[in-house]
């Protein structure tokens, strides 16, 4: 984001101190959280299968986010519940003052991708929905990580705070905005946060900003036969709006992206629709292109009204910004990923991988992969969104994705489901928990780590003016519709 000479000279500076710095290297406070770890494996393991086989849905996951608390409130960590207005979103803490280093949990599932631990597509009874982002591994491998450099914390009196964000409803782009605009991570020092993935790597890169609205047209009923010139129908608003946003597409920038469905199309047909709605998303690596975005489709959809007769609004329900990396951080993540060394699967676990590929397109490189990515000289632009890019802007950030499930799956995909529920999927999840543990002590016990990593973040973020589509006082929805 920032192209400057300044800003090439504070990179490579960053960088080579960074290699400067010793490896990461396995001090007693990370050996204490490695053995916690290792003797609460079978915990770890038992709340992934909970919050898998619950496969709650974002701003309803009650007993997921519970089953995280309970573990987390038995480990001696305060809980203050219903953040933001949210039910299901939590706070926990353990410690005092700073540094505060803040690990973000996610725990809603998708709908409609019900699968049984299984390499073939094989719907779960008694269940609609699904872990096709990995999130029940997320949520419990930030958990176990948490309690992990709590353990080593008291034992070897450390200084500092350590948070475990519980964060609702990734998957529509609302957990952690509302909780940033509440200011809950205006305090911390720095957040740490993975993914399950197909890879074992730090992730030094950025994401696709997003924002998700509703438009909600309104006309007249009629009889569709009888009376039809008496009706305005907001259904042919809504076509007639996504007409003009699929003529607009070609009038934006490469990296943009729009998606939309109908929420509400009206009754039957033999009614003249009174009211409908369309549901879009609007992405682009840049959030101001965003902006320019969703001012052209409200256009569009004040233009449709007109040509109905009928009367349009529109409603913000998420806002999210693009990730800002950060190179120390980046660099620290990795350090700790080559100490820990990548998952490593048995050939029973391959080959159920490798099952699971036969529906997708190939060559494959691997069933599972089992190698540390190396880190990136610049940061890559990634094709997804996440509302931890709200986070980013507000304190330093860094994550990191373990391999989790089949390699070369699509995200959100019946294959992902599929692996988080086995042991391909755990494995990955006591990687990334370890590598969150390390990472946050390095954090509490190395001063230069947040230095460098807090002025990598001041420099990527000045000048930049931060602006939320979201209206001022907009309480999170009590539910996704």
């Amino acid at each position: 984001m920032i192209g400057t000479k300044r800003f090439c000279l504070l990179h490579w500076l960053i960088l080579f101190c960074g290699v400067v710095m010793a490896h990461a290297q396995m001090t007693p406070q990370k050996t204490a959280a490695n053995e916690w770890i290792k003797q609460n494996e079978a915990k770890a393991k038992e709340v992934n299968q909970r919050i898998w086989n619950l496969a709650e849905l974002g701003l309803a996951e009650h007993q997921s986010s519970q089953a995280l608390m309970d573990w987390l409130e038995a480990n001696g960590f305060a809980i203050e519940r219903g953040v933001a207005d949210m039910p299901t979103a939590f706070i926990a803490s353990f410690g005092s003052g700073h540094p505060i280093i803040g690990i973000l949990a996610e725990y809603d599932a998708l709908p409609g991708l019900s699968q049984k631990a299984s390499p073939v597509r094989e719907e779960r009874e008694g269940s609609a929905n699904g872990h096709a982002c990995g999130h029940s591994i997320f949520g419990t491998a930030s958990t176990t990580a948490a309690i992990a450099a709590r353990q080593a914390l008291a034992s070897h009196g450390l200084k500092g705070t350590v948070r475990l964000y519980g964060t609702p409803a990734e998957e529509t782009g609302i957990g952690k905005i509302y909780m940033a605009k509440a200011g809950v991570f205006n305090d911390c020092d720095a957040v740490l946060h993975w993914h399950a993935g197909d890879r074992t790597r730090s992730s030094y890169g950025t994401t696709k900003a997003l924002v998700s609205l509703k438009y909600t047209f309104r006309g007249l009923a009629a009889h569709a036969s009888r009376s039809p010139h008496e009706g305005k129908s907001a259904l042919d608003a809504v076509e007639l709006m996504n007409v003009g946003a699929n003529f607009l597409r070609e009038h934006l920038p490469e990296d943009s992206r729009m998606h939309y469905v109908i929420t509400d199309g009206g009754g039957q047909p033999n009614v003249v629709p009174p009211a409908a709605q369309v549901w879009y998303y609007l992405r682009a690596d840049k959030h101001s292109d965003v902006e320019y975005m969703f001012q052209r489709l409200t256009d569009i959809a004040k233009g449709a009204a007109l040509m109905t007769a009928t009367t349009v609004d529109w409603h913000v329900d998420s806002d999210t910004h693009e990730i800002l990396p950060n190179l120390p951080l980046s660099q620290l993540i990795h350090k700790n990923l080559e100490l820990i060394g990548p998952p490593k699967f048995t050939e029973e676990e391959k080959s159920f991988a490798r099952k699971t590929q036969e529906p997708l397109k190939g060559p494959f490189k691997y069933a599972l992969a089992e190698i540390i990515e190396p880190l990136p000289n610049e940061p890559e632009k990634g094709k997804a969104s996440t509302d931890v890019g709200d986070v980013s802007w507000m304190v330093p950030t860094g994550g990191l994705t373990a391999a989790s499930y089949t390699f070369g799956a699509p995200g959100h995909s019946w294959q992902i489901v599929a692996c988080t529920g086995t042991t391909i999927g755990e494995k990955g999840m006591l990687v990334a928990a370890r590598a969150l543990a390390y990472s946050a002590l390095d954090l509490l016990t190395t001063p230069e780590w947040l230095k460098k990593a807090k002025a990598d973040f001041e420099q990527r973020k000045a000048g930049y003016d931060f602006i939320s589509l979201i209206p001022a006082g907009q309480k999170a929805p009590a539910k996704i519709k």
